[in-house]
């Protein structure tokens, strides 16, 4: 799955305070797990491009939620290889293909 980071590194890539980054949570803009043998709180590193919070990671995430996906389930949608994108749906969603990852989440719910 690649690198993940503490909430910690994540208000610094941001230059936010740390309470920003739970409100982030909160507000489902983007997800976690607990990693690790201590069960840090942390999320993937693809989450964030050019020092943001990927644009449309947010939506996207609340699709996969509606469609009955836990957050756990969600990361590993969005970063398990798929033939016909090719890659992964977060390196779309990191390229800018938010309306056909969308749509592929949606039908997962059916």
């Amino acid at each position: 799955m690649g690198q993940w980071l503490n909430l910690p590194a994540v208000a610094e890539i941001l230059d936010v305070d740390i309470r920003r980054v739970h409100r982030l949570l909160d507000e489902r803009v983007i997800i976690e797990l607990r990693i690790g043998e201590r069960k840090v709180r942390s999320i993937p590193a693809d989450f964030l491009q050019d020092d943001q919070v990927v644009d449309s990671l947010k939506g996207t995430l609340s699709v996969l939620k509606d469609a009955g996906f836990s957050d756990e389930e969600s990361i590993k949608w969005l970063f398990t290889e798929d033939e016909s994108l090719p890659g992964t749906p977060m390196n779309a969603l990191r390229t800018g293909r938010k309306t056909e990852i969308r749509r592929r989440a949606q039908s997962l719910a059916w």
